[in-house]
């Protein structure tokens, strides 16, 4: 069986509104400019099937237009649905991302709590495959019994299972109640991946090392830290490497929405096309590292100029 990339996650409908200024007023003015399909890991699976890389996103949608027009957006970028179901009595989840002028997003979303499946399928998990999840999505307490038994089934067949804890600011007040059950998604995980953001949010530091010495390592020995338009630092038992981000002019920025969706994407097809399994993370060399988050980049800077969350289509490899 041929290697895939494999997503679990949620998915929504993005509205994106735009910070209009006016000197002359006292508060800004937003208005809608575009609504497109969104997900933190359906994000990253649209850039992934846009790549012409093999891919199957597992999830939900409900029974309506809105639903129905994500499914039809999944074909025609390359995503099997196979294992996504379309829920009757459920309505397709809406998010509203009011940009403001550096392109950074405050969200507000309508949805209904996640609840699991009572019955569902999953992939024969190899350890060729890679599977990327996280977010709200895989530690909510409706969903947590599908969740660890498709991550549990990954880790058992060795798959690369890719964890961007991707921890908002909405779900503070939980947080010591899902500790947890984010350390449990990290114990199962080949790579953990986080924002500087998020685990200020969770342990109240920014500094990466601080962060994998002692609240990701006890788990999971790879670790991807990600600061913006800053750094991005990995580390590993063997040794710790920072990787600059260029700068992206400021004019140049539409939207950061799914910028660091797309850097998953990007770093998980470097991954595939270098055919790099789980056996071989630990001993990557920089220069192995630093093809990887290249990419990642490549694909993050290219969202960043675009009110899309996922990169152009590419002509797949050959």
């Amino acid at each position: 069986m041929s290697s895939r990339i494999i997503g679990l996650g949620e998915t929504v409908m993005d509205i994106l509104f735009k910070e209009i200024k006016d000197d002359n007023a006292v508060t800004s003015e937003y208005v809608p400019f575009a609504a497109v399909p969104g997900g933190s890991t359906f994000n990253s699976m649209v850039s992934v099937g846009r790549s012409g890389v093999p891919c199957k996103f597992m999830g939900y949608t409900g029974n309506n237009r809105v639903g129905h027009q994500i499914v039809e957006f999944m074909h025609r970028n390359g995503i099997s649905t196979e294992y996504f179901q379309i829920r009757d009595n459920e309505r397709a989840a809406l998010s509203l991302a009011y940009l403001d002028s550096n392109g950074d997003a405050d969200y507000t979303f309508y949805k209904e709590e996640p609840l699991a499946a009572t019955d569902y399928s999953m992939p024969r998990f190899t350890e060729k495959d890679y599977f990327l999840f996280g977010s709200y999505y895989s530690i909510c307490p409706g969903l947590r019994p599908q969740v660890k038994d498709i991550l549990q089934t990954a880790h058992d067949a060795g798959t690369v299972i890719y964890y961007d804890i991707n921890f908002r600011r909405s779900h503070s007040h939980q947080k010591q109640a899902l500790l947890p059950v984010i350390q449990e998604n990290c114990r199962l995980s080949s790579i953990v991946r986080g924002s500087a953001d998020d685990f200020d949010i969770l342990f109240g530091t920014r500094d990466p090392e601080e962060i994998y010495r002692k609240h990701i390592s006890p788990f999971c020995p790879i670790f991807i830290c990600t600061a913006g338009a800053g750094h991005i630092l990995i580390c590993t038992p063997k040794d710790t490497y920072n990787f600059m981000v260029p700068q992206i002019p400021a004019d140049n920025i539409v939207s950061t929405v799914g910028a660091g969706d797309s850097f998953n994407a990007g770093l998980l097809c470097a991954m595939y096309h270098n055919a790099i399994h789980k056996d071989a993370l630990q001993n990557m060399t920089k220069v192995q590292w630093e093809c990887l988050v290249e990419n990642g980049i490549r694909y993050s800077s290219q969202v960043c100029r675009s009110q899309d969350n996922y990169i152009k289509p590419i002509s797949p490899r050959h």
